[in-house]
This record gives C-alpha cells, structure tokens and sequence, in this order.
C-alpha cells in the first residue's frame, strides 16, 4: 500500500481509475446472468446452464459445477454482441442513432468517481477514503451527472426516426421530471442533519458514512433515522434506473422494446451495459446513504471491531479489503431486491406512475423535509 503511494499522482488516479472501471463493467456482465438466474429462480427454472468453455468444463466437479451456475453466459453473449452484424435501419438518423449508446454509458462512468466504496487507517492514524474524488459537493455532482443519462434514452428514441422508440423517450423524460424532485428532496433532510449546529457544511458522501459511524455509537443508520426518507429515495430510484414497476420507457407490452427497438448487435449492448451501470451505481450510493456505507452492521463499527478482537481490522490493506467486500455485499444485496422485484410486482400503468410521482411521492418528500427541518431547528434551539 505504501509502494502505491509512492508513485506519481498522475499513475495513481489512473490506476485507480481503470481498477474501478474494470470493477464497474465486470459488475454490469455478469448483472445480466444474475437478473437471468433470479428470475428463474422466481419461476422455478434453471436458468442459462449450458454455455462452457470446453477445457474449464473438463475439469472433474468444478467444471460441471461452473457450467450449471452459467458463469460462462456472459462472455458468450458479450462475443455475441461484439462479433454479430450489426443492422442500421435505413430510416434512422444516423449520426445520433450511433451516439445515444455512446452517450449513455458516460453518465454512469462519471457518478462512480464520488462514490466512496471504502477507507481504511494508513500508518500515521489517519483515514485515507477508496474514493477517486472526494468532492465536498459529492451529491450535487452525483445528482446533476446521473441526471443526464436520460438524454440518451431521449435521443436514441428520437433519432430511430419510428413511432414506438419516440413514444417511449417522452415517457422517459416525463418520468425523470416527475421523480428526480422527489429524489432530490430525500437526502435533504440526511444533510439538514450532519451539517447540524456546529458542524461544518459539507455536502461530501464521505462525512456521510463518517456522521453514521461516529453518532449513537454506529447505530445511526439513516435507514433507521430517517426511513421515510429512505423509502423515497428507494422508490424514486426504481423510477430513476428505470426498473419495475416502472419501466415506462421499455414497456414492452406496450412499445416492444422502447427506445431500443432498433438497436442490435454491440449498440444493445451497450445501452443494456449502461442500464445495469446505473443500476449498481445507484444502488452503492444508497448504501452509503443509508446503510452506514463500508460499517458492517449497526451499532459495529470496523474500529470497535479491531478494538475487540486486536486485530488490524481497519488498517492497511486488511482494512480496506474488508470495508470494500462489506460495501459490495450491501450492494449485490440491493441489486437482488431489485431483480426480486422485477418478477414479483406488475408493471404500473403510465398515468399510475405519474399519479405517484406528483401526487404521493412528491408531498409526501415534501413533508419529510419540512418535518425534519423543524425537528432540527427545535432541537438546536
């Protein structure tokens, strides 16, 4: 850890950087096998089972064992996607049909830069986060990048030049307006309370994590703090990600396949990779929100943890591993609940999913807000 340090900071952030990519896009791959093999799981089937790589596969018991789990799916469908024709509808504007996949992968690459996914203690004592830019304006940077994945969903409905994809990218952008308010006003009243009376003002998702760590010795969960602000982020980020019940854009009992109706080939998958980014993503900024982030439960803290048992638990590379599989065990955690729900609760029709947004979601933030800031203020007086 230390040699790592010692290299210039150029070398540094890029390594972190691709080491996070590769993460992020090895997360989103093998997200497809595990929306698959829920799904089947739900419905009592056996999922992908057959794809292999011949010399893994004839490995006694392990090979067999791999293949069942379908651990190999994905790299077939990823050579598929990469290596197939890929057809251009002679109808479609070119030029933006091409860069709306693009488009809607940059986004999600962008969000995961303020994400903390750990931290660990260095030699000296001190905190050293696993973030690659620890903004103090972490949330806003968040919330006006993660905002801006919708207009590839915008453009590539419109530049199919067809009736069905157009139809689905003014569902996307009626859909975003109506929840990202709601989604904005949640983690008011999470800021309303660390930035309290005598702290500093910050809007990092550092101090976040830290305020849950540090208050009712680490059993101030915002889940359990403020859970009515966590179930309407939670809610808002169904729509946000565009999953069900609210995947008003797909529809495709509706709209066959929304906005990527016409899309094929390496383009599908990218905006299928895009999808499933946003996703994970959205799902570790909820953790870190609300779930106390890299601190394993509530009320246990990695420092209490190395205090009781006097073992460097949260120091050096041991810490860091450690904080970084508790962070993406909440994460997988979350993304499955998001995939349980997908096969479990029915698709909303659209004038239901505005109704909610407008007429439920968005007092109802309201309210919390309002609640929250004259708790605060009558508790500071």
């Amino acid at each position: 850890m230390d040699l790592f340090y010692q290299l210039p900071l150029v070398l540094q952030l890029l390594i972190k950087a691709l080491l996070v990519v590769a993460v992020l896009m090895g997360l989103c791959l093998y997200g497809s096998l595990a929306e698959r093999k829920v799904s089947a799981w739900i419905q009592g089937r056996p999922g992908p089972n057959r794809t292999a790589i011949p010399w893994i596969a004839a490995i006694p018991l392990i090979g067999r064992f791999l293949q069942r789990l379908g651990i190999f799916q994905p790299l077939a469908d990823g050579g598929k996607f990469l290596f197939k024709e890929e057809p251009i509808p002679a109808h479609v504007r070119w030029f933006y049909f091409n860069l709306a996949p693009v488009l809607a992968l940059i986004p999600a690459l962008c969000t995961v830069v303020v994400v903390p996914f750990g931290e660990y203690l260095d030699a000296a004592g001190q905190r050293v986060p696993l973030i690659l830019a620890n903004l103090d304006l972490g949330i806003l940077f968040l919330f006006a990048i993660s905002s801006l994945g919708v207009y590839s969903t915008i453009l590539a409905g419109w530049s199919s030049n067809s009736k069905y994809p157009f139809l689905s990218s003014v569902r996307a952008s009626a859909q975003l307006v109506s929840y990202e308010v709601s989604l904005g006003l949640s983690v008011l009243p999470l800021f309303l309370i660390v930035n309290g009376p005598g702290a500093e003002g910050t809007l990092s998702l550092i101090r976040v994590v830290h305020w849950q760590a540090e208050t009712a010795g680490g059993a101030a969960w915002f889940v359990l703090v403020a859970p009515l602000s966590a179930f309407i982020y939670l809610v808002s980020l169904f729509a946000e990600t565009n999953r069900l019940p609210f995947d008003m854009p797909e529809g495709e009992a509706e709209l066959v396949g929304g906005f990527h109706t016409e899309y094929g080939a390496f383009k599908f998958g990218l905006l299928m990779t895009a999808e499933y980014a946003h996703l994970f993503v959205g799902c570790g900024v909820f953790a870190v929100l609300f779930l106390g982030g890299w601190q394993p439960l509530p009320g246990v803290t990695w420092d209490k943890l190395a205090a009781w048992t006097a073992l460097p638990l949260a120091t050096g590379l041991l810490g860091a591993l450690l904080a970084l599989l508790v962070f993406l065990a909440k994460v997988l955690v979350l993304v499955f609940f998001f995939m349980w729900v997908r096969w479990t609760v029915p698709r909303f029709r659209y004038d239901q999913v505005m109704r909610i947004g407008w007429r439920n979601l968005l007092p109802l933030a309201l309210l919390n807000l309002v609640a929250y800031a004259i708790g605060i203020a009558v508790f500071a007086s």
